[in-house]
């Protein structure tokens, strides 16, 4: 599934990128060529992202331990000035994400 999402992935929604990532992380199924490929079609999109996308995205690549600094940094300076508009759940997850 991996390989055939890859190529796709422009054309995926803010939260179809987002739930992919999740899907992968929560499953912990080794995909970090589409974790890549995920951060870079991800990070020029991100002012798009729900507060809850945004969460996600971030606990996703935690979780999977695939290493994103320009996207945890673009992550960053999206989230701050939108705080007001993360539930407490979106919270928590970017908090940890950020923690972990």
């Amino acid at each position: 599934i991996a390989v055939e999402t890859q190529p796709r992935l422009g054309a995926f929604k803010s939260q179809n990128m987002a739930s992919t990532a999740w899907a992968f992380a929560k499953a912990g199924v080794p995909a970090t060529e589409l974790f890549e490929a995920i951060a870079v079609e991800t990070q020029p999109r991100l002012d798009k992202f729900t507060p809850h996308a945004l969460a996600t995205s971030a606990w996703a690549f935690a979780k999977a331990g695939v290493p994103a600094t320009g996207l945890f940094e673009a992550i960053a300076v999206e989230t701050q000035p939108r705080l007001g508009a993360f539930k407490s759940q979106n919270m928590a997850s970017t908090a940890w994400a950020f923690a972990k």
